[in-house]
């Protein structure tokens, strides 16, 4: 099964909605807002979930995060403005908790096998992908000029989580939920 750690933000799905708005164009691609997230790591293919559930249980107790509140407001892209294949909604309030997961799970999916992540950590929610350039400029203006703000969520845990390909794009399943 393909898998990766996640923070649900399933409490924001008509915000998030309402912030993909200025983002429905040609070549933009939504999220389904209901299955937003905050990706803590992603892991790929997964031979021994239970074996990750019990990583990322160690790795949460090794934290030390409590439940908190995480504010998601703002634009963003990646990899850049001038190439944007994910644009985002970023995190005002809860970074540093998120930041802190991301790294103990990081060190323990890392010492079960699984590849260490490429860049650095940057907490956010994918909002939308871009298929192609065709809305590049609208795209760049937006986020540019608009700073909505999604809203906050109460995070009283983490989830490892299945991603399912479908044609109407990933489809996600909880395997397991882990408190804080």
């Amino acid at each position: 099964m393909r898998t990766f750690v996640s923070v649900p933000l399933g409490g924001l799905s008509d915000a998030v909605a309402d912030a993909q708005t200025p983002l429905d164009m040609s070549g933009v691609d939504p999220i389904d807002p209901t299955q937003a997230h905050v990706t803590l790591k992603f892991l790929g293919e997964t031979d021994d979930p239970d074996a990750v559930v019990e990583a990322i249980e160690r790795a949460v107790a090794a934290s030390e995060v409590q439940p908190f509140d995480c504010n998601v407001a703002g634009y963003g892209v990646f990899p850049s403005l001038e190439y944007i294949s994910v644009i985002w909604a970023g995190i005002t309030e809860g970074s540093e908790q998120l930041t802190t997961l991301h790294e103990h799970v990081e060190r323990a999916t890392t010492a079960l096998g699984f590849d260490a992540a490429e860049h650095d950590f940057t907490p956010h929610a994918t909002l939308a992908r871009m298929r192609d350039a065709r809305s590049k400029s609208v795209i760049q203006e937006v986020v540019a000029e608009r700073d909505p703000n999604v809203g906050t969520v109460r995070v009283d845990g983490v989830e490892l989580t299945q991603s399912m390909p479908t044609d109407g794009g990933p489809e996600y399943e909880t395997v397991a939920e882990v408190p804080l």
